[in-house]
């Protein structure tokens, strides 16, 4: 029997190197850790990219690291509404979005404060993002990829704030794939385990925490960024063409020990 071949070059994900070729991408929270990630995997399977972070010192960061070139670069503050627009207004098209914004207090997030600061990036920001970019997908039958958290499923004492938006994400992700459904835009999210970011390394240099964290872990590994990129890309794909409204975990087996 005679084998056959492609020409469609894989790469190390499995996915074809033109997979979003001529697909246009916003990456909200992608400037580091695994927002990066999904934008430079995108990029490396074809994608036009924009990804934003919250700064212009976040920006100036990515725009120095050694692959930064491929990418394009633009501040976005998710809290501000005009800005939200303004930065949508300026594409023609778009196919994916993906709302990687996201911010932490451990420990702070019982002042009432914090908890409104945490929530207003976290999940008001993911849905002003989807609302400014609904027109643009509902004309190329795109879709949405959110980012919920394994804080999704259960609680955390000491970051409630993130907690309860992780949380709301779910629920958001499922709303909007109800009310986006008649455009033709899919919306899904990835829930990331213990990932091997920056905002992570405290974690991962103490013995005791990581080991803790490891023992639950069925795969016995820390999480990379590619590992949610990948699951990105899949959700973003039409091989995810029948998938909406889910929230995927991806944290190597936490959730169910």
């Amino acid at each position: 029997m005679q084998s056959t071949t492609t020409s469609a070059t894989l790469t190390t994900s499995g996915f074809r190197q033109d997979l979003f070729g001529g697909r246009r991408v916003l990456v909200v929270g992608g400037t580091s850790g695994i927002g990066w990630g999904i934008a430079s995997a995108f990029v490396a399977h074809g994608a036009a990219v924009v990804a934003t972070g919250a700064t212009p010192g976040e920006v100036a960061a990515a725009r120095n690291a050694g692959d930064a070139a491929a990418i394009d670069l633009a501040v976005l503050d998710v809290r501000d509404d005009a800005a939200v627009r303004r930065t949508l207004d300026d594409f023609a098209t778009l196919d994916v979005l993906v709302n990687c914004a996201g911010v932490i207090r451990r420990g702070e997030e019982h002042r009432p404060e914090v908890f409104q600061a945490v929530i207003d990036i976290n999940l008001n920001g993911s849905m002003r993002t989807c609302t400014a970019a609904r027109p643009l997908l509902a004309r190329s039958k795109g879709c949405i990829v959110n980012t919920a958290s394994m804080l999704t499923f259960f609680g955390g004492g000491l970051v409630p704030a993130y907690s309860a938006s992780k949380g709301g994400v779910a629920q958001l992700t499922k709303s909007l794939a109800l009310a986006y459904a008649d455009d033709g835009i899919r919306v899904n999210a990835v829930a990331p385990g213990w990932i091997a970011t920056p905002l992570t390394i405290a974690l991962q240099q103490d013995a005791e925490r990581s080991g803790a964290i490891l023992a639950r872990t069925p795969l016995k590994r820390w999480g990379e960024p590619q590992d949610v990129a990948d699951a990105a890309l899949f959700l973003a794909s039409p091989a995810a063409r029948f998938v909406t409204g889910v929230v995927l975990p991806v944290d190597g087996g936490y959730l169910i020990a």
